[in-house]
């Protein structure tokens, strides 16, 4: 606690003194991401840890408000969420509480972070300076605030999340990740519809969970975000497949390919139209299993809501990303 306390106090002495309160419905895209870098910036100079880790985290928990019912839309240009009694302390009766006095005398998390006298949940500078202060009593070195994370969040899963978006963050240098591209290019020859929700019948009854866009063999696969790549190999129902996870929390899933792309491994960056792979008909068996139905890429989409994680169609997608690459030709 003491250490914590000493965080605070040290963090507190260097904040600005002035207020710049933010209307997200009045701002157009490129003032939401330079407000979002120098809210990042302003807390990498508090506390010297890489602004990417405050981007990569933001941009996790923005995700998951997006598509989870039991938490509140986010009002600002940032998204990190606290439950009230978190915030204000779990036995402060007064909930919205923004006394920081109350709320450190309840053992409340919330600080102020703008130097108006207030703990604003609702405030992106005092949330984000809050969730600053706890990332840095744990250090500032990687493995110490992985540790920050786990102990905050307590699901492998989201660490990793986490940790993809910092290093797109870390490798572009920017918070403009959003581009996307066809995952075949726009001169070949190929086909499809939308078939998310067939049934198939092989392995078991399920639901056809992408869409199949039908071309020859050996057409190049190419990535349809920035992202990392999660998964490489062989699935029996999928043949050769690669996924990737994007900015958005979004997993870019690639199968029956013929082949991966020279060098392409886990855990590397990726960026749209960037070859990963081609055209095939691998799957339906043990690995090397081939030729069971006519060549295509069969394409999915999922997203991860912080529990669980669920499949969606990406017919809508595929044509506005074939539209925008007709565009560019």
């Amino acid at each position: 606690m003491r250490r914590i306390l000493l965080c605070i106090i040290l963090l507190v002495s260097y904040l600005p003194t002035y207020v710049n309160a933010t209307d997200i419905d009045q701002m157009t895209d490129e003032q939401i991401f330079a407000k979002r870098q120098e809210l990042y910036d302003r807390m990498q100079s508090i506390t010297q840890i890489p602004w990417y880790y405050f981007a990569a985290v933001d941009q996790y928990e923005r995700n998951v408000r997006r598509v989870r019912n039991d938490i509140p839309k986010a009002t600002g240009v940032t998204g990190i969420y606290y439950k009230p009694e978190l915030w204000a302390g779990p036995l402060n009766p007064n909930s919205k509480d923004t006394d920081p006095e109350n709320i450190q005398f309840f053992n409340g998390v919330g600080l102020d972070g703008n130097g108006d006298g207030k703990a604003d949940s609702t405030n992106d500078e005092d949330v984000l300076f809050t969730f600053a202060t706890y990332l840095r009593s744990y250090g500032t070195d990687k493995e110490n605030l992985k540790i920050a994370l786990w102990d905050y969040y307590q699901r492998d899963k989201t660490v990793g999340l986490i940790m993809g978006h910092l290093k797109l963050y870390s490798t572009y240098k920017t918070l403009e990740l959003d581009n996307h591209a066809f995952p075949l290019p726009i001169r070949s020859n190929f086909s499809y519809r939308n078939t998310w929700g067939d049934a198939r019948g092989w392995g078991g009854r399920r639901m056809h969970e992408g869409t199949d866009i039908f071309a020859s063999y050996g057409v190049p696969v190419r990535s349809t975000c920035y992202g990392i790549i999660e998964i490489k190999g062989w699935n029996k129902f999928g043949g050769w497949r690669l996924g990737i996870r994007d900015i958005n929390n979004t997993y870019h899933y690639f199968a029956h390919l013929n082949g991966f792309a020279k060098d392409l491994e886990v855990g590397q960056v990726v960026e749209p139209g960037q070859i990963i792979g081609s055209v095939g008909s691998s799957g339906y068996g043990p690995p090397g299993t081939a030729g069971k139905f006519p060549p295509h890429l069969h394409y999915g989409m999922y997203k991860d809501n912080g529990y669980s994680e669920w499949s969606f169609d990406p017919f809508p997608h595929l044509k506005l990303w074939e539209r925008g690459d007709r565009r560019k030709r």
